[in-house]
């Protein structure tokens, strides 16, 4: 078992990683609106929150890496330096030396030190460059910069540097940098505001917090960073000796704080400890100011010192104090409405959910055999609470897809650089929740898609321009729920698919006979087979013939369906259609015979009867009327090969998924809460069947990929051209 302190590190770990995050989407953010002080002081929060959190836990590298990010970012703050191209650049590169740094922790691996010392040199050489001396080419997404309003300097002495010391750094860690002797920090001047504000913090920490490795004068170390003031230990609480115990925490203390930082930097020392201390934090108003030396003499300071204390104090009421303070008691809404828990807990949480359906569908089933109307109300409640414990499960999994969207602005940027394009993304339903396993399985589809909508999409700015169209291209990502699906979306406004180029190398490859017969649809759907590309040589981006068929077969194997739509020379739009959940999902039981089959409830639109006399009488096939419509349909007993004569009255379960089509079944047995279990690596290529469930007898039940099976059964005039 993992001690105490260790269990601390790996919560570390697990928010730094999250704060890292967090840096890299303010920093894609500021680019966009470099002129804004609330991206900017949370930018500076989330460095200082990093250098704080690794110096407590012992990662100094960490410590010194942000605090050289962190006091560039404390100059902008207090407006003597401005957010330019290359600053955003070189701290993305900090960003991706830290999570190279807390991937060597979490692999117990030694860091590339040389690497490190490199970039913080780079820091310190940034640090130390006059403004006029940084080079700010526009960025892409960006809004002109408006001219800086700076004090008047002498005029500078050196030359520019070469702006090839400032360039973007893209998605590399500065490793092919010289090795640079270490260098002593250089430390921005801290000017004085008229923002400083006063706070009285009670720190009382719980017994136990010496076991989780935490050493409580760090913190008091670095609280008092943050500006000046005045520390008391309070030890009436330690124990007689024959009492003591050296592994329990019975000091507390009582500081009085006077920084220009505000409330949420000296909530954010204690951000690692919150659960383990009692906590106050309360500003002292204009009107206390006449009650510091009663309170520092509560503390047991010297008269003396009071006084001194008492000339150097320059409060008054901050015109923001009432932003502060609503922004404080939201931090402690989220502070007590959250916890954190392992994904692994959750997985293991939905198992046994998945195993208490199984064990109550089993229970229904016994009590419909029995002649007992109170074991049927018992039957019926235990159903109506697995329903609610099971909804209740599967939405603490849920996350909104904005956190997968936000991964791609800096993808996006950086191959905007790498290729010389201008491309602006936005996004739409970010807040579409989605299960946390699909959102995860869906990152590297969609990376392959930006990649070639960026690679083959969106053309250069001048063929743009000479076009008529907007130098900066366009990609929109957009989610939205449509009944038990997500839809997700990719459009690009590039030139769109040349069939007759797709054509073309789809003979050469051999994918298709030369004189096939195709429509334009099915020809731009040859980009989805294997080995399929249309680049004229191998890049980094694409050229292998690898990509869209991956693409296609991942998002299938999530149960969902990809739809192609391009029209040339306006651009490209991806629909990818997929369920909520790969855990528990509702189906419609049917039976074939001796076998039974599961649909998945969100893909039924409705269920009809089909005679066997109107099958004799049809002289259209395998075509039913559905009101004004003709819907064909398919039988399950034929594509499964099950064994039995079909009723007189057979049924037929209707999908809506693009077009209207039907499957013949004997009979529909009702809906049915499914847990999918997975059939194992010996059918896990069998066509049309996702997987497998457990019914209430014992029986197995074979879950149908519906939307495979129409494929399979109606073909493709791209396969038979082949």
């Amino acid at each position: 078992m993992a001690s105490a302190f260790e269990r601390g590190r790996l919560v570390f770990l697990e928010e730094a990683r999250e704060l890292n995050d967090e840096l890299e989407q303010l920093l894609l953010e500021l680019e966009e609106d470099p002129e804004n002080p609330e991206l900017v002081n949370r930018t500076f929060r989330v460095m200082h929150t990093l250098k704080g959190s690794g110096s407590m836990f012992g990662f100094d590298q960490i410590a010194s890496l942000t605090h050289e990010m962190e006091t560039i970012f404390d100059q902008v703050r207090v407006g003597t330096r401005r957010v330019t191209h290359n600053l955003i650049g070189l701290t993305l590169a900090v960003h991706d030396r830290l999570n190279r740094m807390l991937e060597d922790i979490e692999g117990a691996q030694e860091s590339d030190t040389t690497a490190l010392e490199a970039l913080i040199q780079r820091l310190r050489d940034f640090l130390a460059q006059d403004q006029e001396e940084e080079t700010v080419p526009p960025a892409p997404a960006a809004a002109p910069e408006p001219p800086p309003v700076e004090p008047p300097e002498p005029p500078a002495a050196v030359q520019a540097e070469p702006e090839t010391e400032e360039e973007d750094p893209g998605f590399g860690f500065f490793e092919d940098l010289p090795e640079v002797p270490p260098q002593p920090h250089l430390e921005a001047p801290a000017p004085e505001t008229e923002k400083s504000q006063t706070y009285r913090i009670s720190f009382k920490p719980e017994p136990q917090l010496f076991r989780g490795g935490t050493n409580p004068l760090l913190l008091l170390r670095e609280l008092l960073e943050l500006g000046e003031g005045n520390v008391v230990a309070q030890t009436e609480k330690i124990l007689p000796l024959d009492q003591f115990n050296p592994e329990e925490c019975r000091v507390y203390w009582e500081v009085l704080l006077r920084t220009d930082r505000g409330i949420n930097a000296v909530r954010d020392v204690f951000m690692f400890v919150e659960d383990d201390c009692e906590l106050k934090i309360r500003e002292i108003e204009e009107d206390d100011e006449r009650r510091i030396g009663e309170i520092l003499l509560e503390q047991g300071v010297d008269e003396g010192h009071i006084v001194s204390a008492l000339n150097e104090q320059q409060l008054f009421r901050n015109r923001e104090q009432e932003h502060r303070r609503e922004q404080e008691r939201s931090r402690e809404q989220a502070n007590t409405s959250t916890i954190r828990v392992p994904f692994w807990k959750l997985n293991t949480l939905v198992d046994l959910v998945g195993e208490l359906v199984t064990v109550q569908a089993r229970l229904s089933q016994t009590v419909k055999h029995r002649n007992d109307s109170e074991l049927v109300l018992l039957s019926e409640e235990v159903e109506r609470l697995t329903a609610d414990l099971r909804d209740t499960t599967m939405g603490i999994r849920m996350l909104p897809i904005g956190t997968l969207f936000g991964r791609f602005k800096r993808l996006i940027r950086d191959l905007s650089s790498e290729l010389g394009k201008e491309v602006r993304l936005t996004t739409e339903g970010e807040d579409t929740e989605l299960d946390k396993s699909v959102i995860e399985q869906l990152n590297d589809p969609l990376v392959h898609i930006i990649r070639n909508s960026m690679g083959h999409g969106i053309e250069d700015p001048d063929v743009r321009q000479s076009k008529g169209k907007p130098r900066q291209g366009h990609i929109h990502l957009s989610a939205r729920h449509v009944g038990a699906k997500v839809v997700i979306e990719v459009d690009d406004d590039g030139g769109g698919l040349d069939a007759e180029v797709i054509k073309k190398k789809a003979i050469e490859r051999g994918l298709i006979r030369p004189d096939a017969e195709l429509t334009e649809q099915e020809l731009q759907e040859l980009i989805f087979m294997p080995g399929f590309s249309t680049a004229k040589a191998v890049s980094s981006l694409s050229g292998r013939g690898v990509g869209m068929d991956v693409v296609k077969r991942n998002i299938e194997s999530l149960g969902g369906h990809v739809n192609l739509a391009s029209t040339m020379g306006a651009g490209t739009r991806l629909t990818f259609r997929l369920p909520l959940t790969l855990a528990i999902i509702e189906g419609m039981l049917v039976r074939v015979g001796e076998e039974s089959f599961i649909i998945p409830l969100s893909s039924v639109d409705e269920v009809v009867e089909l005679r066997t006399s109107e099958i004799e009488n049809s002289t259209r096939g395998q075509v039913m009327q559905v009101r004004d419509e003709l819907v064909p349909y398919l039988y399950i007993r034929e594509m499964f090969d099950v064994p039995g004569t079909p009723p007189a009255i057979q049924q037929v379960v209707i999908i809506d998924e693009g077009s209207p089509i039907g499957f013949v079944v004997d009979y529909v047995v009702g809906e049915h809460q499914t847990v999918i279990k997975n059939l194992g690596s010996l059918y896990k290529n069998v066509v049309g069947i996702s997987g497998a469930t457990i019914l209430g007898d014992g029986g197995i039940a074979l879950i149908l990929d519906v939307l495979t099976l129409t494929q399979k059964a109606g073909g493709s005039k791209a396969q038979e051209a082949s």
